[in-house]
């Protein structure tokens, strides 16, 4: 639970308050358990009891059992996103979630393939859901782009599909380009020309790497896919020389500590690499990943970190900056945020 509490220096300062950016939140994962079981009854889809009772699953993912079985529970929940109003809801609700946690920005991700045979194609579910995050940042005032993900299971000529398709829709708030799933499945190298297609067209690479695999992965993402922004990335912290990479090239890694303690990558809080790549200089921006699934939203990882890493204010602050610089933010709101974050620590 979020909360003020006594410190050295008085008061520790409310989590929520702090403007930050959101740079790791997939789709259908950001919807409320509520609004699931509310879709769910509207059409009919039988829920398994682990999304029935408004907690988080019991989840383990490091083998593929596990894994197998945290996918089943995501495809079941997306498979209740079946008209662009069922859209429109998850997004401003998303939305409005964010600003309840002090979010300033927030770059959702989303494969639109797989919401396309129930929108009537691949274009129009694109363009539904870029209707709907043009619509919720307006009525709810938090700035949102959109990052559109392959999937490493499918063909990488999917990918390249979906690559060409974002820099179309560029325009539209598309940021970025990433590639979700598994990564111990299939090579990184196989999406590289996906990913020279999005980067040609002017997006942030931002692939998902050192999660379930270890370093070599984030390896891979920085090789073959010339990623600016890694997805998770915590697995870096197994190789010094690579640490001291992602710092050089200033490589935001997307860190999930309530996911990563979910999925079994660390048993606990306190085992999540933080003060490692913090100590190491690499760029950090918190993400909830998929609320649904994991049980907490953003401001939550904050105060993860604050009590089982002790992270001070002046830290949690620059955490929260380097979230605002990993983002793709443009360079007036970024630099009215990040004075934002400076009025937070002097309050």
């Amino acid at each position: 639970m979020l909360h003020e509490s006594a410190s050295g220096n008085g008061t520790r300062r409310d989590l929520r308050a702090l403007p930050k950016a959101h740079l790791h939140l997939h789709f259908t994962g950001s919807m409320r358990p509520g609004t699931l079981l509310e879709l769910a009854d509207k059409y009919g889809v039988h829920l398994p009891e682990a999304l029935k009772g408004g907690e988080p699953p019991s989840l383990r993912a490091t083998d593929e059992r596990g894994w197998f079985r945290f996918q089943r529970l995501y495809d079941i929940a997306r498979s209740c996103l079946r008209a662009p109003e069922d859209i429109q809801r998850l997004v401003r609700e998303a939305a409005e979630e964010d600003v309840r946690d002090g979010s300033r920005w927030l770059e959702i991700q989303v494969d639109p393939t797989s919401y396309a045979p129930r929108l009537g194609g691949l274009t129009p579910a694109l363009e539904i859901i870029l209707d709907a995050v043009e619509s919720a940042s307006r009525e709810t005032g938090l700035g949102m782009r959109v990052v559109v993900a392959a999937n490493r299971m499918k063909h990488p000529l999917d990918a390249r599909t979906l690559a060409r398709l974002a820099v179309r829709f560029k325009d539209r708030g598309i940021v970025g380009f990433g590639l979700s799933n598994d990564e111990r499945r299939g090579f990184a190298r196989d999406f590289d020309r996906a990913f020279t297609i999005a980067r040609e067209g002017g997006l942030l690479a931002a692939p998902h790497g050192g999660e379930l695999s270890g370093p070599q992965s984030v390896r891979d993402c920085l090789d073959d896919l010339r990623a600016r922004r890694v997805g998770h990335g915590v697995r870096a912290a197994e190789d010094p020389w690579l640490l001291a990479r992602l710092a050089e090239q200033g490589v935001t890694c997307e860190v999930c500590p309530a996911s990563n303690v979910a999925l079994g990558v660390y048993e606990k809080a306190e085992d999540v690499p933080l003060r490692t790549l913090w100590k190491a200089g690499v760029p950090m921006a918190l993400g909830a990943d998929d609320p649904l699934l994991f049980g907490s939203r953003l401001a939550a990882q904050y105060e993860l970190v604050r009590d089982a890493h002790g992270f001070s204010d002046d830290e949690l602050a620059e955490l929260a900056r380097q979230s605002v610089r990993g983002s793709e933010m443009p360079e007036a709101v970024r630099d009215g945020v990040l004075a934002e974050i400076d009025g937070w620590l002097a309050a």
